[in-house]
């Protein structure tokens, strides 16, 4: 079984893959949050709780790989699955095969992030592409017909923008992301709901368009990321809603990597 742990500024994403031949199946896909401040005793003892929820025992993990945005987290994380299951976990960064080609004035810079999202997203769906995560900030990449990464887009993410409208305006609550009944509000909570969701798919829908004539086609539209389920449904592109896109990823990642270990 593999290991797949993408460490984003909010939460942490882990899922475990069985292999059997040429079959990976996801067993679990489970999140919690980033703690920036917590020993790798404590981040031990969450994947110990979660490995025993699932019925595996760690040493039935062969190894894994991670991914992370969030530098002061990753060796604590690292070192609490590494002490726990026995199994050697590569991290996402130089030295790493992706088989990616990148045309950026400087691929160092890319988050690795979305360095695995898209390699899942070349590996998994047709060219030229559009992988939109949504996650504390809300990315836009964008794959050419050569499959390779061109560049990207960065919103702020929809929880961080509910967060600046409430604590910035002092008679706006602070309320939930479900979906309004219909679109223009007729009282104050739906009116915010309103205008942060089918906003942020306004302006999703008027970059794919900006996108698709600059590259002068229509490009295949990926969504992942914790709010991607909430917004995708009110845009009016299609879009393939992928949860465990990164997750595919780092499995695609590992696998080329394996003599890493």
């Amino acid at each position: 079984m593999i290991l797949t742990i993408d460490i984003g500024n909010t939460n942490i994403v882990v899922g475990c893959f069985e292999e059997k031949g040429p079959e990976k199946r996801l067993l679990f896909f489970e999140r919690f949050s980033t703690e920036q401040e917590a020993t790798p005793l404590e981040y031990a003892t969450i994947f110990k709780e979660t490995l025993e929820l699932h019925e595996i025992r760690p040493s039935q993990i062969e190894g894994g790989i991670l991914s992370s945005v969030v530098p002061s987290v990753t060796g604590a994380v690292k070192e609490a699955v590494e002490k726990y299951t026995g199994a050697r976990i590569l991290i996402v960064g130089p030295g790493l095969k992706t088989g990616l080609k990148m045309k950026v004035d400087d691929p160092a810079q890319q988050g690795s992030d979305l360095i695995v999202g898209a390699v899942a997203g070349v590996n998994l769906y047709p060219v030229p592409q559009i992988l939109i995560d949504m996650g504390t900030a809300t990315t836009v990449s964008v794959i050419d017909r050569d499959k390779a990464y061109i560049g990207k887009m960065i919103l702020p993410g929809l929880a961080v923008s509910l967060e600046a409208l409430s604590s910035r305006a002092a008679q706006l609550p602070r309320i939930s992301l479900d979906p309004p009944g219909k679109l223009i509000g007729s009282n104050t909570v739906d009116s915010m709901k309103s205008g942060i969701l089918y906003g942020s798919a306004g302006a999703l829908d008027g970059l794919i368009d900006r996108i698709n004539e600059e590259l002068g086609e229509d490009c295949t539209v990926v969504a992942t990321g914790g709010l991607a389920c909430v917004v995708a449904p009110l845009c009016r592109h299609r879009m393939i809603l992928e949860d465990d896109l990164l997750l595919k990823g780092l499995l695609i990642l590992y696998e080329k990597n394996r003599r890493l270990k």
